[in-house]
């Protein structure tokens, strides 16, 4: 059994003496790990750097076996970011999540899709990236969930069905609520980002700070609660950041 195609490496560790078992999510087959013959030598180390996009070549004897993992750089989206930090630690969240949430050979199209498009943001255009890269990786975010089965219902007012000027979501069900449906819930609430409504903004600190909280709370009892797992430590050390950019305005 073999395939290749497309890939953005999540994860690689060290294996053996000069090996590497390296995770990589692809459109169509999903999250897959192999092992990387010569994986850790110095020479290929590069190559496997997390949100690095690669041409990725997997074979086995069986299909269930962990078999071997080739890659050609397609583009190193981590080098060109050593010198961003925000886009670095948002590309480094995102990689991280996507290692740990994504059930294994499970094709999940739609989150390799809006990753794919994060990742060229974030690298490719490096000062956008700091601009409207946390936006684009909430939404990212949000697709993550939904793909997993856990979205929000952003459509209308839990409350009294209005469709406009949605404020907040409940941290129960995670459906939207106005703020005349919010009344005196609303410190119970979590706030909504108009980011989330409206593709076209990109918010500032504080919609981000919010925007993380909002997420990372059904990441935290959905995703990773079920598991009984803590969400990554690269997730809480971006929120820190974002956090830290909220409080300085």
């Amino acid at each position: 059994m073999e395939w290749e195609a497309p890939a953005i490496v999540l994860a690689a560790s060290s294996y053996g003496e000069g090996g590497a078992v390296a995770h990589v999510l692809t459109e169509h087959h999903g999250a897959f790990r192999g092992l990387v013959r010569g994986g850790g030598a110095r020479a290929n180390l590069a190559t496997w750097q997390a949100g690095n996009l690669v041409t990725a070549h997997w074979s086995a004897r069986l299909p269930d076996q962990l078999g071997t993992l080739r890659a050609e750089l397609v583009h190193p989206s981590a080098a060109r970011l050593l010198s961003a930090p925000l886009p670095l630690a948002l590309l480094s969240s995102a990689c991280a999540l996507a290692d740990t949430a994504l059930p294994e050979r499970e094709p999940h199209p739609a989150v390799f899709g809006e990753l794919l498009r994060l990742l060229t943001l974030l690298s490719l255009e490096v000062g956008e990236g700091e601009r409207s890269g946390p936006a684009a990786y909430l939404r990212w975010e949000a697709t993550l969930l939904t793909d997993l089965g856990y979205g929000m219902d952003l459509s209308a007012c839990a409350v009294s069905g209005a469709t406009q000027g949605l404020s907040h979501v409940s941290p129960r069900t995670g459906r939207a609520v106005s703020p005349e449906g919010a009344g005196p819930w609303r410190d119970r609430l979590l706030r909504l980002p108009p980011l989330f409504l409206d593709p076209a903004l990109a918010g500032d600190a504080s919609d981000w700070r919010d925007g993380l909280l909002l997420t990372g709370h059904f990441l935290s009892r959905d995703v990773f609660g079920q598991r009984h797992r803590p969400v990554p430590a690269a997730r809480e050390r971006l929120f820190e950041m974002v956090d830290r950019l909220a409080a300085n305005g």
